[in-house]
């Protein structure tokens, strides 16, 4: 029996993605100051050795939280091919996308689009929120879904 679940949307949503954010979670988690002088070069502490323990421990725990993220696209989206499921996560990942891009507002509104600007982490915290945005704005309208249950606007309200 086939998936209903189209091949684009599997591959992004079982393995792109999560490897992705596994990447995040190393970088959060095991090159701290790096990651955050990434982030906002001139707040970044000078080395490993000045980052406070407070923000040591909060990168710990965003690491910890990309570990959930990727766990919950491998495991719960693995788990079925029910649209009803897909739908509800996706819908979640949809929210948590867009208060990731909200989360960057202190860095100022050109890191939305002076994409000609971006380090390799704004990549990941604008360019790649943006595809996997795109990506679940999609699915939940049904875009390739091919069933007329999942096409159009009630596709991306009715969760059930």
């Amino acid at each position: 029996m086939s998936s209903p679940i189209p091949a684009p949307y599997r591959v992004f949503l079982l393995y792109v993605e999560p490897a992705s954010t596994l990447l995040g979670a190393f970088f959060a988690h095991c090159r701290q100051h790096q990651y955050l002088a990434l982030t906002h070069a001139r707040s970044a502490p000078a080395n490993d050795s000045t980052l406070p323990a407070g923000t040591a421990v909060a990168l710990s725990q965003l690491a910890n939280l990309y570990v959930l993220f990727a766990l919950n696209e491998v495991f719960v989206l693995r788990s079925t091919r029910d649209l009803r499921v897909w739908r509800a996560l996706v819908w979640g990942l949809l929210l948590a996308d867009l208060g990731h891009l909200y989360s960057l507002v202190p860095l100022g509104l050109d890191v939305y689009w002076k994409f000609w600007a971006w380090n390799s982490i704004d990549w990941g915290n604008v360019g790649f929120v943006y595809l996997g945005a795109a990506t679940r704005m999609c699915f939940l309208y049904g875009i390739g879904l091919g069933h007329a249950e999942a096409r159009g606007r009630d596709a991306i309200v009715k969760i059930q």
